[in-house]
């Protein structure tokens, strides 16, 4: 006769409440084989969840086609930060540390903050709990080889794009307004081409960014993205050298900390010449520059500064006596707390507020030196 064992079935405390289990995915592109891929994470930790019945399903949240370096640029991990402070998650899964995070100072302190939280993430290619660890050195070196990888592939891709800068061969992502991808070369649509002539014809004219943007509008000329004209992208059009047929290549660069900023020389640039077919002149494109700067002197903008200052007569002695009045507490109106809707906005010294001003105080501002 044969011998049979039964196996009781699992006792669940039933009182117990269920862990709130969310997971996080991402992937670096936003090209098919990564989409195939990010579909397969969500469907795992979908079907994981799933069969644990001390578990209770609470999301999954994740970034496509961001990278892993920078945590504050990630919209879904930041939403499940949020979430984790609300007390809507008790445990939190996801694949690798480098689909967490591929900075280690980032990724040292989201698991800091969900440990006080008393919610531990499982990373499940390290096989790491961070609520069972006993230390952060492991994490701490395994997320630091993360990083060390992501700077490798960054150095690699950066090698290869400025080989492709030297012989020619780099292709722009995004074809600018006027021009469509036919195959590997720029065309010019006939339609958008009139706009952008009309545009710098305009700012010869002397037209300003904001009236051309508020011209186009009333024209009922709707951008590439169907969207209305502002000042800044007319800018951008106007400051566009590939309107006449040439292109300067690498404008911004990214940093050691894996920051993107505009290439003022810190990094060599590249001028390919007649690479495609021009929409302006190079005069036009010259002239339209020259006015541009010149407004800009005008108003005494240069790069990165603020606009419009040392515009107006006694403006640096106007605010040398508005901080000297806000400090001596005799007029409480040069600078005043203003609400609009629940944002509280401070109105500084760009912003004209009612002021009062004693004889004495208005002597004193005309005969300062």
């Amino acid at each position: 006769m044969k011998k049979i064992t039964v196996i009781e079935p699992l006792k669940i405390d039933a009182s117990k409440p269920k862990l709130r289990v969310a997971a996080y995915c991402r992937v670096s592109t936003a090209s098919d084989a990564q989409h195939e891929s990010l579909e397969a994470q969500k469907s795992h930790y979908e079907r994981y969840i799933a069969l644990r019945t001390d578990w209770e399903f609470a999301g999954i949240y994740y970034d496509s086609g961001i990278t892993g370096t920078r945590a504050d640029c990630r919209e879904a991990l930041q939403n499940l930060l949020a979430d984790c402070k609300c007390g809507k998650i008790n445990l939190v899964l996801t694949k690798s540390i480098s689909r967490l995070a591929r900075n280690t100072t980032d990724c040292l302190e989201i698991v800091r903050e969900l440990i006080s939280l008393n919610i531990p993430i499982i990373f499940e290619k390290e096989n790491i709990n961070t609520g069972s660890m006993e230390s952060e050195m492991l994490l701490g070196i395994m997320s630091s080889l993360a990083e060390s990888e992501s700077v490798s592939s960054s150095q690699n891709i950066k090698w290869s794009i400025r080989n492709r800068f030297m012989d020619g061969t780099f292709d722009m992502h995004s074809a600018p307004y006027g021009y469509c991808w036919n195959t590997d070369k720029l065309e010019i649509i006939p339609e958008e081409a009139e706009i952008v002539r009309l545009i710098f014809s305009e700012a010869i004219s002397g037209a300003g960014a904001h009236t051309i943007a508020k011209k186009l509008n009333l024209m009922e000329i709707p951008t590439r993205k169907q969207k209305t004209w502002s000042s800044s992208v007319i800018l951008s059009i106007l400051k566009n050298e590939r309107y006449t047929g040439n292109a300067l290549f690498q404008k911004t660069y990214t940093d050691d900390q894996f920051r993107r900023h505009a290439n003022h020389g810190e990094c060599g640039q590249y001028f390919a010449a007649g690479c495609h077919q021009a929409i302006i002149s190079q005069e036009i494109f010259d002239t339209a520059a020259k006015i541009i700067q010149q407004r800009a002197d005008e108003k005494n903008i240069t790069g990165g500064d603020k606009k419009y200052q040392k515009r107006y007569a006694f403006q640096e002695r106007f605010f040398a006596v508005n901080a000297a009045v806000l400090s001596s507490g005799e007029s409480t109106a040069v600078m005043r707390n203003m609400q609009h809707g629940h944002v509280p906005h401070i109105y500084g010294i760009n912003v004209c507020v009612p002021c009062f001003f004693s004889g004495m105080m208005i002597s004193g501002l005309l005969s300062s030196p």
